[in-house]
């Protein structure tokens, strides 16, 4: 619309911005029978038609987590090469510290030297989280948008990275300062890749669950609760496969799927600054940049939701026996609930700047109880008393 005044002319441009991406569990992802790595992303029954009836080659540009390509870059290769694929695969090591513009920047000089076809050639990124943000914020900027699709291969990423928008590196010691909002075309999931992760990585992803879980679902909490341990020891495999609908691990993950992406899709450019998922990662950031690489990214929010319950608690939020029954269920999961690092004068400053990307207010997600939450921006006394209490009584036992 076109406004004057007597200052000038002015027009104001609305238009709206829709995404439309597919999250797809399947299994034997990587079987040469399996058409989802090529053609899941497509949705609409005549495009598909015309990819089947195709005679040129198909190409496809593969960045894979570097000890993912180790274990999986020759299934890969022979799953591209039995599709007669015409391919580049860029095996990186995508890890925090290598979480940067540099990376990007790599993957961008091959991508541009292997060359595709802007709109109907995706890019696949195959590993963890740190491995997704780094290709989709390349594939955000490869000629302003280039489409891509997510093949996670940590639990985290599984329940967390593959279903949003966001993209992002590190910058200037900061966690995930650069970025951008671009969902990818599909993510595609299969719990296969899960087994052969170290035990220490799935209880990472269970913090993620858990989260969730604390914020929406005391279904899944009781899960946890009741199953953790199994999944921990069975590593999310079944041997039921899809089929089990009563099977713990397809249970916890289609149900933590959900409500995340019940969370997210309304609200993936974080127009509403109100975010239940931020639970969790109010100080967690600001720890685990400072203990790079002592801490997994989901034990970071782990220390950080086991002091907001305590928060909780203070506030009278939630009951004592639900505190101690929330802390249980982290450490039967193996996450660590309390770290040194994490003092009063860094829990200020998380605060402080969170201030500054939110609009002035905290907007601290709490537990009410479990699978509910409230926003909250509690003083320093009772965040100090909290933060005492929380030392006192979990300091002891923890790993640091």
């Amino acid at each position: 619309c076109e406004s004057t005044s007597s200052h000038g002319t002015s027009w104001t441009v609305v238009s709206p911005i829709t995404f439309t991406y597919t999250v797809t569990q399947t299994h034997d992802l990587l079987n040469p029978n399996n058409d989802t790595l090529l053609m899941g992303h497509i949705r609409d029954p005549e495009r598909l038609e015309a990819f089947r009836s195709n005679t040129k080659p198909i190409k496809r540009f593969v960045v894979m987590d570097e000890t993912v390509y180790n274990l999986y870059g020759s299934q890969v290769t022979d799953y591209l090469e039995a599709r007669n694929v015409s391919y580049r695969i860029l095996p990186l090591p995508t890890t925090e510290e290598n979480k940067s513009m540099d990376t990007v920047l790599k993957i961008l000089e091959e991508l541009h030297r292997f060359g595709i076809a802007r709109r109907t050639e995706p890019v696949i990124a195959i590993g963890g989280g740190v491995c997704l943000d780094i290709v989709g914020l390349a594939a955000s900027l490869y000629r302003r948008r280039t489409p891509y699709i997510r093949v996670p291969t940590t639990l985290l990423s599984y329940i967390d990275a593959s279903v949003g928008a966001k993209t992002g590196v590190n910058f200037a010691d900061c966690k995930n300062k650069l970025g951008t909002y671009i969902a990818p075309v599909a993510a595609f999931l299969d719990r296969a890749f899960i087994q052969s992760l170290p035990r220490r990585h799935i209880s990472n992803g269970l913090a993620e669950m858990l989260k969730m879980a604390l914020m929406k679902h005391k279904g899944l909490f009781e899960l946890l609760e009741t199953k953790g341990r199994f999944l921990l020891d069975s590593k999310f495999q079944s041997t039921t496969g899809l089929r089990g609908k009563a099977d713990p691990a397809s249970v916890s993950t289609r149900l933590a799927i959900e409500t995340m992406l019940e969370e997210l899709a309304p609200n993936l450019w974080e127009d509403d600054l109100d975010r239940l998922v931020d639970f969790g990662h109010l100080i967690s950031p600001e720890l685990e940049m400072k203990v790079l690489p002592c801490l997994l990214h989901g034990e970071a929010v782990n220390i950080d939701m086991a002091y907001m319950v305590y928060v909780s608690c203070e506030r009278g939020l939630l009951t004592e026996v639900e505190k101690l029954r929330i802390i249980n269920c982290m450490l039967r999961l193996e996450l660590p609930v309390w770290h040194q690092d994490f003092t009063f004068a860094l829990l200020q400053k998380a605060l402080s700047d969170r201030l500054q990307h939110s609009g002035g207010l905290v907007r601290m997600p709490l537990p009410t109880g479990l699978g509910r939450a409230i926003f909250n921006d509690t003083c320093d006394n009772t965040l100090y008393s909290a933060y005492e209490k929380w030392c006192d009584e979990l300091s002891s036992g923890s790993k640091e």
